[in-house]
């Protein structure tokens, strides 16, 4: 059986401007130069993403920005990262957070969005609303309107063999909830994803 290792990443960092700092991962594949650069590309692109949204058109002065990263899967030839970034402004209730997320299939050498890790024409929407229906319930989530269910493309990111859909502060619940988290066990879906996928790989016994 062919041997994955995880994959070699380094801690960058930004920090041009008082009290703004930000740390960002750079991936290093020796045998990909192609796919390392894509890779990188898309980091730094997430990672600017973030920080455009925090310094938007707000006419207030912004005091403090942190950016950081977490690596969630680097296993299996699946690479899943977070990127957040706080944020607060001069006379502000608070600071305001962003996350966003970026998981790629090293074996296909591409990223994937939610719907590539199902079999093409299932209804993974509907199954991952309905269980993220009943974690609301069963962990008493309090909402701010209804839960109907995910978008397709909706945020999300890889641990081992758990997939995490996540939502944006004020998406769903309150601010003082934090960022809504559902984690999924790839077994309760296993008959809608994609076997040689991301999560086909993660749900083997091996």
């Amino acid at each position: 059986m062919p041997i994955s290792l995880p994959t070699e990443i380094q801690t960058l960092q930004i920090s041009d401007e008082v009290n703004k700092t930000i740390y960002y991962p750079r991936v290093f594949l020796t045998h990909n130069q192609e796919l390392e650069q894509a890779i990188n590309r898309s980091i730094v692109l997430k990672t600017q993403q973030l920080i455009d949204q925090q310094v938007g058109d707000s006419p207030t002065t912004l005091e403090e920005m942190l950016g950081y990263f977490e690596i969630k899967n680097n296993q299996r030839d699946v690479l899943s990262f977070t990127f957040t970034n706080y944020a607060y402004r001069y006379h502000a209730a608070h600071g305001m957070t962003f996350i966003n997320s970026l998981t790629y299939d090293l074996k296909k050498q591409k990223p994937c969005e939610l719907k590539d890790l199902f079999k093409p024409g299932s209804n993974y929407v509907e199954r991952l609303s309905q269980l993220i229906q009943e974690q609301i319930k069963q962990r008493d989530i309090q909402l701010i309107n209804e839960f109907k269910e995910i978008a397709p493309n909706q945020d999300y990111y890889i641990a081992d063999k758990t997939l995490v859909i996540y939502f944006q502060l004020y998406d769903i619940t309150p601010y003082v909830f934090g960022f809504p988290m559902f984690p999924i066990s790839v077994y309760d879906i296993q008959d809608i994803i994609v076997e040689d996928g991301p999560l086909g790989r993660m749900a083997e016994n091996n």
